[in-house]
């Protein structure tokens, strides 16, 4: 019979032909566009981790001044990095866990060269005192020390 029917019109041929050759194609260009979607979603996610918060932001949790009193010094282990260790005491009950900190390293005209955020492990009891300890940050003008978040535990 062929590809005409009986009043001589084209049939529609099965078999990857004819209709079938658009549902395919349609299908696969909306798996693409949602493979794509998420690869753009995972980049701007991953570069917006990576460069954080801006420099001037200095805590995630405001008022932890009221919470916790740091101590601390810069020593200098090697002739080109520093070394910044001291204690982190907790001034009310209740223990801090998950406490990290941010140790920033400034240039003579106030720029931020070095950045750090760093975990204090096994956090802070109330009342009492943890010792941390951050190697290898560069030679800079001065150095700042702040409680960049905690959580606390409920009893």
């Amino acid at each position: 019979m062929g590809p005409y029917g009986p009043r001589g019109r084209l049939r529609a041929q099965r078999g990857g032909q004819g209709g079938d050759v658009i549902a395919p194609s349609i299908r696969k260009l909306v798996w693409i566009a949602g493979v794509v979607l998420v690869l753009i979603t995972a980049g701007v996610f991953a570069a917006v981790t990576y460069h954080g918060t801006p420099m001037s932001v200095t805590t995630l949790t405001e008022g932890w001044e009221r919470r916790f009193k740091l101590e601390w010094t810069v020593e200098a282990p090697s002739g080109t990095t520093r070394k910044v260790s001291g204690y982190i005491t907790s001034q009310q009950s209740g223990h801090a866990e998950f406490v990290r900190l941010l140790v920033q390293a400034f240039d003579d005209k106030g720029a931020v060269v070095e950045r750090r955020i760093w975990a204090i492990p096994g956090g802070v009891g109330g009342g009492q005192r943890a010792y941390f300890e951050v190697p290898d940050l560069p030679a800079a003008h001065e150095y700042r020390v702040y409680v960049w978040d905690y959580s606390l535990t409920q009893s």
